[in-house]
């Protein structure tokens, strides 16, 4: 009697560590391991090389705009291409930014889509400005700025005094 109590005991401890889920689920022999980012990436790599992509080398951004006013960047991105295929692969580091952040320097890149939706930003700062969320600096101001300050010493006095 003993011994059928030992091994329904060793039983249960075998059963416990073969069921992966709560109770109630189904028991596996071994736990279902999910494949990596890497192993993804170098499957990736090898259809891309069936296609026959090249590189294309001296790409130093891209820029891409979404409907929603932000821009995907990737700066120094590696750039595939395969003609035959109509395959563009971008791969690096991406960042998503807002279109303001981004502005001076693609000014040039910006579409129709784009430009309208430029357009509706400019138009809804100066509203921000007089409900007093986005500061705005006046006029009057940036001239100040840019003016060459007034001399306060005379020049002529001090070097009149080094010469003597």
């Amino acid at each position: 009697m003993k011994e059928s109590i030992m091994n329904q005991e060793k039983l249960a401890k075998l059963q416990a560590q073969v069921r992966i889920g709560g109770k109630g689920s189904a028991r596996r022999k071994k736990k279902v391991v999910h494949r990596t980012a890497t192993a993804d990436d170098k499957k990736l790599q090898f259809s891309l090389k069936k296609l026959g992509v090249n590189n294309i080398s001296g790409i130093e951004e891209v820029n891409m705009f979404t409907n929603q006013g932000t821009v995907i960047h990737f700066n120094n991105p590696k750039v595939q291409a395969s003609l035959a295929a109509n395959t563009f692969t971008i791969t690096g580091h991406a960042e998503t930014k807002q279109l303001t952040e981004m502005l001076p320097g693609i000014l040039n890149q910006l579409g129709a889509d784009s430009l309208t939706s430029l357009r509706r930003l400019a138009e809804a700062l100066p509203k921000q400005a007089a409900d007093g969320k986005a500061p705005i600096a006046t006029v009057e101001e940036e001239d100040e700025d840019d003016e060459v300050p007034d001399l306060v010493e005379n020049f002529d006095e001090a070097s009149k005094d080094e010469a003597n």
